[in-house]
């Protein structure tokens, strides 16, 4: 029998292959960007003047942007970080599971080919009492849903 409500979106993992295998590489507070689009071109035929072709072109893909605290410890960022120093791209495949109330994968994205684009933490400010947060965006070249 089909579940009549839709599931809750903060039970999650997000699990990189072949970037280390530690669990705190797995704990994200958010993960945004899974969209797709299609581009379009537009053709404008002679001696039809009522209306513009609109064709599709492509597809793209935004960016992956993850969220966590800061963590001192990571292979993640270690791939990070050789990335930006040695400008030498090791693209990864990765998971974004969505889990239900036992913590099996109700719905699955594959994102293929991402690598890292950007790392940055968030402000250090005397006067808020809240926690490191660093930011990891991802380019990716294209994902699959499972369900």
């Amino acid at each position: 029998m089909p579940d009549l409500y839709p599931p809750v979106s903060f039970y999650y993992l997000v699990s990189f292959n072949g970037v280390g295998d530690k669990t705190i590489d797995t704990r994200f507070q958010s993960v945004s960007g899974l969209s797709a689009e299609v581009t379009t071109e537009t053709y404008k035929e002679g001696g039809e003047n009522r209306f513009e072709h609109i064709l599709p072109v492509r597809s793209s893909y935004s960016n992956l942007t993850l969220k966590r605290g800061l963590v001192k410890d990571s292979d993640l960022i270690k791939w990070f970080t050789d990335t930006f120093d040695t400008m030498q791209v090791q693209p990864v495949t990765l998971d974004i599971l969505l889990l239900n109330e036992e913590g099996e994968p109700l719905v699955s994205w594959n994102v293929v080919h991402a690598w890292p684009k950007k790392w940055s933490v968030s402000d250090f400010d005397a006067e808020k009492s809240s926690i490191a947060i660093e930011t990891l965006e991802l380019h990716y070249r294209t994902f699959s849903i499972n369900s």
